[in-house]
């Protein structure tokens, strides 16, 4: 999906939504209450990548094809 690497860190997660709020296309909270992909090719890679980093505790990592790591961290 957009060239990127994307995992979610179920053990991190809290189920604050932050980045289902930035791309409710990418992401829901399932019913635990944890984080889930639903159709992340269905947002813009800015878009995605910015959600992602809106984990208040970075239980979302994403790469690049390169490996090189975006978020946390991202910057656009």
């Amino acid at each position: 999906m957009h060239g990127l690497r994307i995992e979610i860190d179920r053990d991190l997660c809290v189920g604050f939504g932050d980045c289902v709020t930035a791309a409710q296309d990418a992401f829901k909270l399932a019913d635990d209450g944890i984080v889930v992909f639903v159709e992340p090719e269905r947002v813009d890679r800015e878009q995605l990548l910015a959600a992602c980093d809106a984990c208040p505790v970075d239980a979302i990592t994403v790469w690049d094809s390169d490996e090189k790591r975006l978020v946390p961290g991202y910057t656009p």
